[in-house]
Formats: C-alpha cells, structure tokens, sequence
C-alpha cells in the first residue's frame, strides 16, 4: 500500500464515528427528521446576481448567461482559494505553471490578462505574466462567485476581453456569528487555518477574516529529467487578513469601509520570493426614493514583490503596483425598466526591476458608460450598453458597447447577445527592457494599440420538475454555443526588430475562437442529484497559446452526489466528482489527455461542526512529463477539513 493512501485510509475510516454514534438518535420527536434539507435546481434560479448588469438581477432573468456557485458548494468543496473552486466547477478552464513558478490561467480561449478578477466589483493591483496573484483570492466568508463568459468591457472597461470572476463577500444577518476552520492536505503537508468574527446591529455590520496556509516543498520528477519545465512544487506560507464594516446611518443609506493585507512567502531553492499586498475602500450607498439609487466609491490597492538572497533584501521593491480607483453609480427605474449611468477613475503606479533602472511609469484612465434595461412585457428583456474609456500613457480610447436579448416561450428561455471587449496595453508592455535570466532581452513597444474582441452568445435554457415516485426533483439544462473574434492580441516576436537581441511587445492578427457550453443538473427530493458540465473550443487562426497555456478542444466535470439527514444531529452529503480534459491543439510540448476524479463526505454533526473528507486524483494519475501545463500532481492525496459555526 503506498505512503500517500494510508493516511487517506485511516482518516476516511477514522471520522466515521459521529454517524455511529448520532444515527440513531432524534431530538424533540420530529416527524420530519429523516427529510433532507435540499435546495432544488429551479430554487436556484431565484438567486440574485449582480455582475452581467451591476444591478441586482435574478439569475433566471439575467439575459447575459451567468454561472454561480453559491456558498454550499463552496462549503462542500472546502476549497482553499479560487484556483481550487473553479478548477472542480468549470471545464474549459486550467490553471498552469508559467516561468518562476507563478500561476498561469487559460479560459475558453483567452488567457489570464483577458479575465477580469473582481473582489464585491473592485479590481486587483499586480501580476506576474499577465496573471493576478490567484492566492489573494481566498474563500473565507464568500457568499458566491459569479462568472460571466465572454466581452463585459461595456460594462467594467479594460481586461474584461474574454470574462469576468466576481467574488462576492457574505454578509452576516446573524447578531453574531464565529467560523472556525482547518484543513490537513497530505500532498505537501499543506495546512490551513482560518476563521471569520461577524456581529450584527440595527446600525452596525462588522466581519473580520483570518486565513493563514502552509505547505512543504514537494518533489515530482527526478531533477536529472531534462523533458520536465518543472520537478517540484514549492512550499511556502502566506496569511490573509480582512475587515469590512457596514454603518447603516437610515434604511435607506449606508456606508461601508473595508480592509484588507495580504503576505505570501515562496521558497525557492536558492532563494525566496515574498509578496505583500495592502489594499482598502470606502463605499456609500444610497437609496434616493424606491426608483432611484446612487454608489460612489473608493478603492486602493498596492501589491510588491521583494527577493531575498541569504535573508537579505536584493531590492527596497523588486515590483510595486498601487492603484487608486473612484466609481460613481446611479440607477433610475420606471416600473420594470432601468437606467444606469456610471463613470470609473483610476490611477496607474508602477515600479518594477523590468524597467530601465527600476524606473517608475504611471497612467490614468477614465471612463463613462450607460446601460437601459427594457421589460415591455414579462418574456421579453433586453439590455443595451455602450462605454467609451480613455488611457493617458497610450493616447488611446476605447468604445465598447453590449446588447443582450431574452426571450421566454414557454418552457425554454432564450438568451442571444453581442458585446464588445478591449484591454489597453499594460504599462509593463509599453515600457518593459528587461533581460529575462540571460536568455534574451524582452522591450516594450509605447506604440501599442488596445486589444479588441467582439463576442457573440446563444443560449437555450429550460428548467423544470419531474413526477414520479423515485425520480421526484427538478431540473436545470443550458446550452450555449459562442464566437469570439480576438484582434490586436498583445504578445511578443522576435523579428519585430532584428536590431535587437531580444523579443518585442507587438500587436498580431485576429483569432476566431468558437464552441459551445453544455450544463445540465438534476436533483431528487430524496437527496440524489447529479451534474455534467461540457466544453467544445475550436480556434481557427493562430492560436491564442504560449508554452503556457495551450488549448483544449474538449473538456468536462461532473458529479454524483447523495445528501440525507439522518437525524436534527447528523446529516452527511458524499459526492463522486472528476474533470476530463483532452490533449491540447500545441506545437508545443505538452501533457495528453488526463482525468482526475474525486472522492467527497461531509458531514454535518449538530447544527455547527462540518467534517470534509477528500480523497483527491482517486485513480492515482502520474503524469509521465511535467510541462507547463500538466496537472501538478504525483498520485492519490487526501485531505480533511473541519468546520465550526457558532452563533
């Protein structure tokens, strides 16, 4: 039996005890304590969401196709960050390695500076090759997340080219409320600690969040394989602290502040990287009458990264970034139709060792958009857009604009849109001279015009109840097919200028990117439910790739999974999950098809104590090479959670 199953083993056998001991009891002499406590997939159509219009919206009447996980099924995959959750919910999506380690993400397409990463709408500052820092992006107290597929520049402007993730916080109705967390991963000994305090009064909202990680390097290939990119994963810690504080001053206006810092440590093999991020905002909303409401906002951001040699600092700040961004908002409503008028301001600040003698470059941005949201009648919606936004360091505007349409005859529902998107150059590509390890020298190019795409969506959607004495439940089915036509793509050549020794930021040709989404849920009353989600890409041109990210022509993730309450003190959830994704369309090298399945129970003992049991790449996969984009795994793992809600 191998050393990584064992533990997995004992753990699994180890925890059964609170079903033994709490099956069979009952409390108060209920009659209904075998029933399970289920959402159904039509319920959750009721959610609302906020990010395909940044006006409250149900999910079911969102003409924009919007995917949401909720807090449940953030709960069940006890995921540690963003990367986690949304590798386990979305096929068409990867996470990889790029140089230096970092992560690298590639969706549907586009790769990661052509999705936009939002915490409650605000942006990040920082990245390293074109990717946020993903492990800012922890769960702790997230009430969903919110992804919409496809341009979204009409609405939130630069980066927002192939999509945009929306984290919303939770916030706590309870007069208090105390989680307690923790998480053993045995691949890298990886341990995670957390909690959130919240307390609640007729004037004032508080949360505070804490979540520290620590892992232990992890070897993968011997260090003499000279086809791996990579043969280990590093280990290193970071701690995550957040405060958010909401004062309601009436029923119709608040104000909120929030806080936040973020440190990380990665421990190279003869040196580490440290990473520090500072970020805050205040935010007023007011609801002027019950037509008419207004949001003004600010936020600060500053991300730096550092280099230690030895314990000593080889720079005051090898990179920093700092932005300080304003919103204002305003929404007017007749009846069931709106208008929202919005205009952001944002200020650039960049010093890094990749400019000439770490120089400093700034810019500013600022933009103005309007949306209408017309409902003549109760199965027909549309939505129309338009954005113009300016950047002061390329001289350049852009005007993006957006028109969506749905449609309900009875029983599908119909949703058909365009939208544009565009990312202004970078400061880093318009000023970069950096010599990359020796290898070769990367310039930055100031004559760059913005990256343009032009999006196009049709969705089917239909959503119902079965009849029947074992397959009682609801259902939930979308398909979506989507062409993107990508111009302007920002990426680097060798033969720009053969005067130089090195490689320069250029604009390329179009890229057609084309497929089609298939989502489909079903759960019974008796607590059995199950999910397949599909993704077809085709790319015609030249593919939107680097060694990095490489497309997948197909991909899937699905899941089967049983919930039941055995009594008021126990209930238990299992699921049996996986993700397929076939070998990718690359001159480059790279990891053929893989799947990875997962085994999942959780159980929820009394009202407040929560047991996770994993079982991770349940079929032991190994990967033969490891290139960029391979799965970074080397067998079976296993991990267990526990959770304490006090109230």
């Amino acid at each position: 039996m191998s050393g990584s199953l064992r533990p997995c083993i004992f753990v699994i056998f180890g925890l059964l005890f609170p079903y033994t001991l709490l099956a069979d009891s009952s409390v108060g002499g209920e009659s209904d304590v075998t029933g399970n406590n289920l959402t159904d997939e039509t319920m959750a159509l009721d959610e609302v969401v906020v990010t395909a219009t940044r006006t409250p919206k149900t999910l079911k009447d969102v003409p924009v196709v919007t995917r949401l996980i909720s807090s449940e099924e953030i709960a069940r995959t006890d995921a540690t960050n963003i990367q986690d959750l949304l590798t386990d919910e979305l096929p068409g999506l990867e996470f990889g390695y790029s140089m230096s380690q970092e992560t690298a993400l590639y969706m549907n397409g586009f790769g990661g500076s052509a999705i936009l990463f939002l915490v409650d709408g605000e942006r990040m500052a920082g990245e390293t090759l074109d990717n946020v820092d993903y492990n800012r992006l922890n769960l702790e107290n997230v009430a969903r997340v919110e992804i919409v597929k496809g341009a979204a520049s009409a609405l939130y402007g630069a980066n927002a080219v192939g999509g945009v993730v929306n984290i919303i916080t939770r916030e706590n109705t309870d007069p208090w409320h105390i989680n307690l967390n923790t998480r053993f991963r045995s691949f890298g000994s990886e341990w995670r600690a957390g909690g959130d305090v919240s307390f609640n009064t007729s004037k004032l909202n508080s949360n505070t969040s804490i979540q520290y990680l620590t892992s232990r390097t992890v070897r993968l290939a011997d260090a003499f394989d000279t086809q791996s990119n990579f043969h280990s994963i590093y280990g290193g810690h970071s701690l995550n602290v957040k405060e958010r504080l909401i004062y309601r001053i009436s029923d119709n206006l608040r104000l909120s502040a929030r806080g936040g810092y973020f440190y990380r440590v990665s421990n190279r093999a003869t040196y580490d990287d440290h990473y520090h991020d500072y970020n805050g905002g205040l935010r007023g909303v007011w609801n002027i009458d019950e037509s008419r409401n207004l949001e003004i906002s600010y936020s600060y951001d500053r991300y730096d990264k550092s280099r230690f040699i030895d314990g000593l600092r080889t720079h005051e700040h090898d990179y920093s970034n700092r932005q300080h961004i304003v919103h204002g908002l305003f929404t007017k409503f007749w009846g069931a139709n709106g208008l929202t008028v919005g205009a952001d301001y944002m200020h650039d600040y960049l010093c890094t060792y990749q400019f000439t003698e770490n120089a400093v470059h700034t810019q500013t941005s600022a933009d103005a958009f309007v949306q209408f949201d017309y409902n003549p009648l109760t199965w027909f919606n549309l939505i129309a857009s338009v954005r113009d936004d300016y950047f002061s360091a390329s001289r350049s505007n852009a005007v993006t604009s957006r028109i969506a349409l749905m449609f309900k005859p009875n029983p599908l529902s119909v949703r058909a849109s365009y939208a544009g998107g565009f990312r202004a150059p970078s400061l880093k590509e318009m000023y970069m001279c950096f010599d990359m390890a020796g290898l070769e020298m990367i310039y930055g190019n100031p004559d760059l015009k913005p990256e343009r795409s032009h999006n196009f969506n049709l969705s089917l959607e239909r959503s119902g109840d079965v009849r029947g004495s074992f397959i009682d439940g609801s259902y939930n089915a979308t398909l979506t097919g989507y062409f993107n036509y990508y111009d302007s793509r920002i990426t680097t050549t060798e033969f720009f200028n053969p005067e130089e020794d090195g490689a320069t930021y250029i604009n390329e040709d179009g890229v057609r990117v084309m497929g089609f989404d298939l989502n489909a849920r079903y759960r019974t009353k008796s607590g059995l439910g199950a999910s397949l989600s599909y993704n077809y890409l085709h790319i015609a041109g030249r593919t939107i790739d680097s060694q990095f990210n490489q497309p997948r022509p197909h991909s899937a993730t699905w899941r089967l999974d049983y919930e039941k309450r055995i009594s008021k003190s126990y209930k238990f959830y299992v699921a049996l999950s996986g993700r397929y994704l076939s070998k990718p369309i690359s001159n480059y090298p790279a990891d053929g098809a893989y799947s990875l399945w997962k085994l999942t129970f959780q159980q929820t003992v009394l009202k407040g104590l929560n047991i996770n049991i994993v079982v991770d790449n349940l079929l032991n996969y190994k990967p033969k090479v490891y290139y960029w984009n391979t799965v970074p795994t080397n067998g079976i793992s296993c991990s267990i959670g526990l959770s304490i809600n006090i109230d």
